[in-house]
């Protein structure tokens, strides 16, 4: 039984087949086993091959139910799925209390993720490669500007660091610093204990030697559900000063969170920021105050798709006067590619960056100290410019290529698969044929809820519209009709419901026509004599009728 492809919540095909909520109580699981049981049961059946399908059926629903109604095999079904449940994990007098059993498989849990930290762990680091291009691209002549003009000087700055867990409540994190710039560089060593007092405060002590050597200790306490407030003190080695720092912060909304800083010493200064964070959209802003200077920054970022972005940003003050805006690209799982375009009192400047992991290579590019209208609104327009040309003509017909080429040896890769699990779902199919019927009779002479076309699978093979359009036979390959196990569904009531973070491919009489790709669920249907329409994706819950579907 394929539990999943890796494209949403694990482990929810069983809880699909009896038509459940992940969150079922042990007497809805009992009543949904009963119902399909009396759908699926061999004894109803006198025709031998109708008698193998429902035998067939019967004992998914058997393994379905016998694995939800034990307490334990469910949990670590919840956590592992079936590989957990068929990975020899005893049962037995070594694991015979649930709550054993949940230490045990959190204990293996975190294994696992320590193992896949360890995997990709990278130290952090950043080095900058400065370049500086005034006179190349003022006009004093490529041959001067290239020999004279061009500047290029390195700078690298790197960080390391390392934690151990001394007791539950108790934790020591080592680290190291080193940056070079040109033929100077420095470096610092730091240790930090920290320890937690209670359930809502812990302390700190740190202390670091090298560049910045101080020692100092640091409280934080957790006010509130919503609030938290940190007090801090530090004695620096390099100038004898002492420092003083209290920082409160409070949630103010699921997303968006606020603080205010407040600093006492050589360089006081107090400072109230904002921040907002949600799945498309990130935003933040400063206003801070100091005894020799002042600023307010504030930036924000826009997520155009799962690998794209784009981000303005501007800082005034007392010494920065300057608008930033550029955008990024994740080129991998661990890399991202950004370039930004940079213009205030400093001059003109692009900067290219590459993050990849915890490593960060950042290229500015002074491209002039002076304000020149021309040349600003050029620096801008012509990267831009080349970058859409680019993704139009070139990235785009490329990723797109590379795409269908992946989408095409997945199909002939899984196409047996596919063919096994198609031929399933339609047996499946055949014993909920007489059922659907009579209800959507009854729900036709009653005005109720009918299921008129329902169809599931590849995305973009589902259109929009009073009609389904024709696809190609590609797509059409990767689609499969389920009016009849909706209509299947439909309650006395003449309602429907599929479970939020459940996959719709687990559904008896559904299957998955096409593995490792996005799919939607598009349902047409009637209600009181007027016609309604919905998609939803994989894994987001369906409630129907509603208002709000109507055509």
């Amino acid at each position: 039984m394929k539990e999943d492809d890796g494209t949403g919540p694990p482990n929810r095909e069983l809880y699909a087949l009896l038509h459940l909520s992940p969150e079922a109580s042990d007497e809805e699981i009992r009543r949904a086993y009963r119902q399909w049981a009396q759908v699926y049961h061999p004894d109803k059946y006198q025709a031998p091959h109708m008698k193998e399908i429902a035998t067939e059926n019967f004992q998914r629903i058997c393994e379905a139910y016998e694995i939800l109604s034990d307490e334990n095999k469910r949990q670590i079904y919840d956590i592992y799925g079936m590989e957990g449940l068929n990975s020899g994990l005893e049962l037995g007098p070594k694991l015979n209390k649930v709550e054993e059993i949940k230490e045990q498989l959190e204990k293996l849990k975190r294994m696992k993720e320590q193992q896949k930290m360890s995997a990709l762990f990278l130290p952090k680091g950043s080095i900058v490669a400065n370049l500086s291009l005034p006179g190349f691209l003022d006009g004093d002549g490529i041959m001067r500007g290239m020999l004279c003009n061009f500047v290029l000087y390195f700078r690298m700055a790197m960080a390391s660091a390392v934690q151990s867990q001394l007791s539950k409540s108790s934790a020591l994190s080592l680290s190291g610093n080193l940056g070079v710039e040109e033929n100077s560089g420095a470096g610092a060593a730091s240790a930090v204990f920290r320890h937690q007092i209670a359930s809502d405060s812990t302390i700190e002590f740190m202390g670091s030697v090298g560049l910045g050597s101080l020692i100092g200790v640091q409280m934080t306490r957790q006010l509130s559900l919503h609030s938290t407030a940190t007090l801090g003190i530090a004695k620096s080695f390099h100038d004898g000063s002492i420092n003083l720092s209290n920082v409160w912060t409070r949630q103010l909304s699921d997303t968006a969170s606020g603080n205010i800083e407040l600093l006492l010493g050589p360089q006081s200064s107090i400072g109230v920021g904002w921040q907002k964070k949600d799945q498309n959209t990130s935003a933040a802003g400063e206003v801070k105050f100091g005894t020799n200077s002042f600023g307010i920054s504030a930036r924000y970022t826009r997520r155009f798709s799962s690998k794209s972005h784009g981000r303005i940003a501007g800082r005034i003050g007392s010494a920065a006067l300057e608008v930033e805006v550029g955008g990024g690209r994740k080129v991998s799982d661990f890399s991202t590619v950004r370039m930004l375009y940079t213009i205030g009192i400093r001059g003109i400047f692009w900067r290219f960056e590459l993050h990849r992991g915890g490593q960060k290579l950042l290229i500015p590019i002074l491209l002039s100290r002076d304000l020149n209208p021309v040349l600003a609104t050029g620096a801008f327009v012509v990267p831009t410019s080349i970058y859409f040309i680019l993704k139009k003509f070139v990235f785009k017909p490329y990723y797109l290529k590379r795409e269908k080429q992946k989408a095409l040896e997945n199909m002939e890769r899984t196409a047996t698969q596919v063919e096994e699990a198609r031929k399933a779902a339609a047996k499946a199919q055949q014993l909920l044929e007489n059922v659907a019927n009579r209800k959507r009779n009854k729900q036709q002479e009653t005005g109720g809820l009918v299921i008129t076309k329902a169809i599931y699978g590849n995305h973009k093979a589902l259109k929009k519209g009073d009609e389904l359009r024709e696809t190609n036979d590609e797509l059409a390959s990767q689609v499969l009709d389920v009016t009849v196990p909706l209509n299947f569904l439909v309650n006395d009531s003449g309602q429907l419901k599929l479970h939020d973070g459940v996959k719709k491919s687990g559904i008896m009489g559904f299957c998955d026509p096409c593995p490792g790709e996005p799919k939607q669920l598009h349902v047409e249907y009637t209600y009181h004599g007027e016609r309604y329409e919905v998609a939803v994706d994989d894994y987001e819950e369906l409630i129907i009728p509603q208002i709000a579907h109507r055509v």
